[in-house]
């Protein structure tokens, strides 16, 4: 039998090679050929991530309100603990008093973000007296910002 391509020689009785067969074994070397590298671990640990940030719950009044740290009532005022990176100051605090019937709540915003670039997240302590905030020593207060606990410098 006579071969459109020629004569054969010894291999007159194998298919030839087509380019399915070709292709299939590409692949299959390909695949063998891949491995799977794993990274060393790194000699320095990462840092640890930030806190999340935390806002108010959605449909909240005031979303923009500051966190806090702490807030005590004392005698002459009341003291919070916000966080800093150094330049934190008491006029960069805005403070809304709102009385309803007996009721009188009280929040905290941050007028101005605190850019300066310190080692370690900080925090400060702000006072304000009763008479700044316009409330009577004795009258109870209800604090409308977010406490979240400290947990250290850097952490």
């Amino acid at each position: 039998m006579q071969r459109p391509w020629g004569n054969p020689g010894p291999f007159a009785y194998y298919r030839p090679m087509n380019r399915r067969v070709v292709l299939l074994s590409a692949l299959a070397l390909a695949g063998c050929a891949t491995s799977v590298r794993v990274a060393p671990p790194s000699v320095t640990p990462a840092p640890p991530p930030a806190p999340p940030r935390v806002s108010a719950p959605s449909g909240a009044p005031m979303p923009e309100l500051e966190s806090l740290y702490s807030a005590v009532a004392g005698r002459d005022g009341l003291t919070i603990q916000v966080a800093s990176n150094g330049c934190t100051a008491k006029g960069d605090f805005a403070f809304y008093v709102e009385r309803k019937g007996p009721a009188v709540t009280l929040s905290f915003a941050r007028k101005t973000l605190d850019t300066c670039k310190s080692f370690a997240m900080g925090k400060t302590t702000l006072s304000f007296s009763w008479a700044e905030l316009g409330v009577e020593p004795r009258t109870p207060l209800f604090l409308l910002n977010p406490l979240v606990a400290w947990t250290g410098p850097g952490t």
